[in-house]
């Protein structure tokens, strides 16, 4: 993990693609402990998402994270998701340390209602994960444990 990636001062390259994302507040922490910037929808107008939809949201931001121990994770707000039924489609957006295009957040009406989103809405949460990348060894067997075979409830509901 390189030394930015343990760093609470990593400067990301923001590039603005669109003079409109000034119309609104740029992307930040509303406090100290937020673990997550708000994204917000650069929209020509307001958005109606009927039950089911799923369309692809502009920001008018690319971000260069540059470091290979980084990567960008866009998440969904909970508010929406819960109250709303408006998550991303992609469940989860994985930004790579080397993208440098517009962030697009896929946004999904799961619930049954229509969802109007606005112009400037916080739409997604944009988090700064570190990264490993692994090597793969090859074996023949691994070593028993507990839990060498089992999964999707295998130790319990509760």
């Amino acid at each position: 993990m390189s030394d930015a990636s343990l760093s609470s001062d990593t400067t990301l390259s923001v590039k603005i693609l669109d003079e409109r994302v000034h119309d609104f507040p740029l992307p930040g922490y509303a406090t100290t402990g937020s673990a997550g910037m708000d994204l917000r929808a650069l929209l020509d107008g307001p958005l109606t998402l009927a039950p089911g939809d799923c369309e692809l949201v502009r920001t008018g931001l690319a971000v260069h994270i540059g470091d290979p121990g980084l990567a960008g994770m866009i998440l969904p707000r909970s508010g929406l998701g819960h109250k709303h039924g408006i998550v991303l489609g992609n469940l989860v957006g994985l930004i790579d340390s080397d993208y440098q295009g517009e962030l697009m957040i896929s946004v999904w009406n799961r619930g049954n209602q229509t969802f109007v989103l606005e112009p400037g809405e916080r739409l997604a949460q944009y988090v700064l994960v570190p990264v490993v990348q692994a090597k793969l060894d090859i074996v023949e067997d691994f070593a028993a444990s507990e839990r060498a075979g089992g999964g999707f409830g295998h130790s319990g509901r509760h």
